[in-house]
């Protein structure tokens, strides 16, 4: 096919060239009714882009022309057998792979540092989880890779489950091997489901080395979710699903198109439709040279960082198993935790990185970034690690509040007493957070970001994993499973 097209803008462009007297959704009638106090700041030009299905721009949930094109040229430039637009965000794609690789009762395997979207997906499944642990970085304090070898033992212990969920990269852009588990999973007529959100530019990465695959679908993953506003030019909330069939459970894969109908809106936004459109227009045209920007400019932050007193950076440059475009940057010999040197960095030098922990921040390098805010972001490090070797000097280290108390642990897998499905559905009533240890969890608990569930609804609420959420609690930190006010004072349970 002719990548050069990108058939869902000029569809748009072509109904919007006949000037029409307009009558159908939205009601601002293209550019002319959206308020002034918006269009006085970014013009209203891009306004007459979003409109809904017409005899020119197609239906999503039966597509037959532009949308059917488009997202034929995706499938094509990404080699899978079927593609499609998301724009409920890579969250209804992992929800659309779960219903449709498990039923109620049925088991699935799921990475335990997966997506709290993978939660929903169990709700809507009424599948019963089957967890794997992912190994852990413990220099770091991150979750990594999940071991082809647990995947193998867990498959030998639960014979009957249909799939496997797992994310990769993950958010700090550690891969797993995609390419021994896929074998793996197919050995056990069994799907590879990838949350793949953070991955889409891993395609594109191509240096010589004719056996460096990390992409899911070219490591044989059954389907796999790409969220392409993450590290492309797509809008947010603007995802794609892929579909390759490798002679696995065939079934589940032809209704994974109609799964997606219960997952998404009936009224898709075109805005998005088409940054996902002109997205893989530019990924067709100049995707590698994208990818070779990002990663050039990360490797040579990755160098200065990793030469100021005090910071290092984790090194994945040279790994077949990591993402290079990722920065993930430490502190921490200089007593600085990561929340406390994300709020350095903006607060003093007007950097915004994507996230914090306790002991690193993460900042994802992309091809629209430029060499200027890379030495920014140096330039704040090597200041921050002066004042602190300064500090170190005269002995304040130890009174600072910046400096980690403890090092944070990951808990050991709680005691699963419900599916999530029926938890979800389950009576419940809200205790004292104070009084959850012993409790089974009507909800779930997930320091945000990076989203991933420490409690899923139906386990028990283990001392361990207690006192984890309680570090994150008691710091003040974001956390999905919290109070409207945003606080963690009470928890449901069922009763």
């Amino acid at each position: 096919m002719n990548q050069e097209k990108i058939p869902l803008l000029e569809a748009v462009e072509r109904l919007t060239g006949t000037n029409p007297a307009y009558f159908r959704i939205p009601g601002h009638r293209l550019e002319r009714g959206i308020s002034s106090r918006w269009t006085d700041q970014v013009g209203n030009r891009i306004f007459a882009y979003d409109v809904t299905e017409t005899p020119f721009t197609d239906d999503l949930h039966a597509p037959e022309g532009s949308i059917r094109e488009a997202q034929e040229l995706l499938r094509d430039l990404y080699g899978a057998d079927e593609s499609f637009f998301l724009v409920n965000g890579t969250t209804c794609g992992n929800e659309a792979m779960i219903i449709s690789a498990a039923f109620e009762g049925e088991e699935i395997m799921v990475a335990r540092n997966a997506h709290k979207s993978a939660m929903m997906g169990l709700v809507l499944s009424g599948a019963k989880p089957v967890y794997v642990m992912p190994e852990v970085i413990e220099d770091w304090g991150l979750q990594g890779a999940i071991p082809p070898e647990r995947v193998r033992v867990l498959f030998q212990e639960h014979p009957h489950c249909g799939a496997l969920f797992l994310v990769s990269p993950t958010y700090y852009g550690i891969c797993s091997d995609l390419q021994k588990i896929a074998d793996i999973c197919h050995e056990n007529n069994a799907l590879l489901l990838v949350d793949e959100a953070h991955g889409a530019h891993l395609y594109f990465d191509k240096d010589g080395k004719a056996d460096k695959k990390r992409g899911a679908l070219e490591c044989g993953a059954d389907i796999c979710v790409q969220s392409i506003h993450k590290v492309t030019g797509a809008l947010t909330q603007s995802s794609v699903l892929h579909i390759k069939n490798h002679g696995v459970r065939e079934d589940a894969l032809f209704h994974v198109a109609e799964n997606l109908k219960l997952v998404q809106s009936t009224s898709p936004s075109y805005l998005l439709m088409i940054s996902l459109d002109c997205a893989r227009y530019e990924l067709a045209m100049r995707g590698r040279e994208m990818y070779q920007k990002a990663a050039e400019l990360a490797a040579y932050a990755r160098t200065k960082i990793n030469e100021i007193e005090g910071f290092a950076c984790l090194e994945m440059i040279e790994s077949d198993v990591a993402d290079s475009t990722r920065l993930v940057i430490s502190a921490r010999e200089l007593g600085i935790s990561g929340f406390a040197l994300d709020e350095m960095l903006f607060s003093q030098y007007h950097v915004n990185v994507e996230l914090s922990d306790h002991e690193n921040v993460l900042a994802i390098v992309t091809y629209a970034n430029e060499k200027e805010e890379l030495d920014r972001l140096i330039y704040a490090c090597g200041s921050i690690g002066a004042e602190y070797g300064i500090r170190d000097k005269i002995s304040e280290r130890k009174n600072d509040m910046n400096v980690i108390k403890k090092q944070l642990c990951f808990p050991t897998l709680p005691e699963q007493c419900l599916i999530p499905r029926r938890a979800y559905f389950s009576k419940k009533k809200r205790i004292a957070w104070q009084e959850a240890v012993g409790a089974v969890s009507g909800q779930v608990i997930a320091p945000y970001p990076p989203g991933i569930p420490v409690i899923y609804p139906g386990e028990r609420i283990s001392r361990e994993a207690w006192e984890y959420i309680e570090c994150f609690r008691k710091d003040g930190r974001h956390i999905h499973g919290a109070n409207r006010d945003g606080a963690l004072d009470s928890i449901e349970i069922i009763v």
